[in-house]
């Protein structure tokens, strides 16, 4: 399967995992919420891609057969491939083992309502992560 990069939605409770990216003009979306997930590389699949993302980002592992939800939409950039969504829950216990990585300025477990009205939030992900609460 062709695609260009995988996202997660992982939610504890009634509150999602994100992230402030950091806030430079040579990135897409400087200073916006964010969730994990990132490029592809190599043949991986959408799996491997947002678990490999997930562990590198914030150093938290979790089995593909926890994922409650996946959709594959046209990618925001003109001309790329399709991206893959997630999401997945867990246990407060394991967003408590969070080390957070090298991108991004903070990061923090933000209400879902809080993040859906967030004027910071990337639009395209809100709309996904809408579509997710609608129909996951």
């Amino acid at each position: 399967m062709e695609f260009s990069g995988a996202k997660l939605f992982l939610l504890s409770g009634d509150a999602l995992l994100v992230y402030r990216r950091d806030d430079r003009p040579d990135i897409p979306f400087p200073g916006c919420w964010d969730v994990p997930g990132g490029g592809r590389e190599g043949d991986e699949t959408a799996e491997a891609c947002v678990l490999r993302e997930l562990k590198e980002e914030f150093d938290l592992e979790l089995a593909a057969d926890r994922f409650v939800w996946r959709r594959r939409y046209p990618s925001w950039r003109t001309g790329a491939s399709d991206s893959v969504f997630f999401a997945a829950r867990c246990e407060p216990v394991e967003i408590e083992g969070v080390t957070f990585g090298e991108e991004g300025q903070y990061w923090q477990m933000m209400a879902t309502d809080d993040y859906l009205s967030a004027p910071d939030a990337i639009d395209h992900h809100v709309e996904r992560f809408r579509d997710f609460l609608a129909h996951g």
